[in-house]
């Protein structure tokens, strides 16, 4: 009967040759981690100075209303204040989607700062485990070289 031949002993010597660099993956991870934790924090500051901003345009919007609402003694006075009213809301709408704009500007530009940072961080990452792997691939195939000789 013929012997068969042993292919875990040469699985084995092809991943030595070709090994995973687990320090490279956790290295990924804490920079994705990182990015993750630098987006949310740009999303979150947006949200909460979003809310502020709205909370601030609704009570002047009821401080204006309460205004208007007011009992007045001539007829032509409750046209004034609904025109006086409509007016500060036409100026205040303006004033607060100007803050809005404002705040998205700057999550614009947050992330923009953020994906180019990490960009660049990716790009040398990647050149330094390409030049490894070169390294590890060009050792392992001298040793085979040297061993076939």
């Amino acid at each position: 009967m013929a012997k068969s031949q042993d292919f875990t002993a040469i699985f084995k010597d092809m991943a030595g040759a070709f090994p995973v660099d687990t320090k490279a993956m956790e290295e990924q991870f804490k920079n994705q981690t990182a990015l993750a934790e630098k987006m949310s924090a740009v999303a979150l500051d947006a949200a909460g100075k979003s809310a502020e901003l709205s909370a601030k345009w609704t009570q002047d919007t009821i401080a204006k209303m309460e205004a208007m609402s007011k009992a007045k003694a001539e007829p032509a006075d409750y046209a004034k204040a609904m025109t006086d009213f409509a007016s500060a809301q036409a100026e205040s709408a303006a004033e607060h989607m100007s803050a809005f704009a404002e705040i998205a500007k700057k999550v614009q530009t947050q992330t923009m700062e953020i994906v180019l940072a990490a960009g660049k961080d990716m790009s040398e990452d990647l050149t330094k485990a390409a030049k490894k792997a070169t390294d590890e691939v060009t050792a392992a195939a001298k040793k085979a070289t040297a061993a076939a000789k």
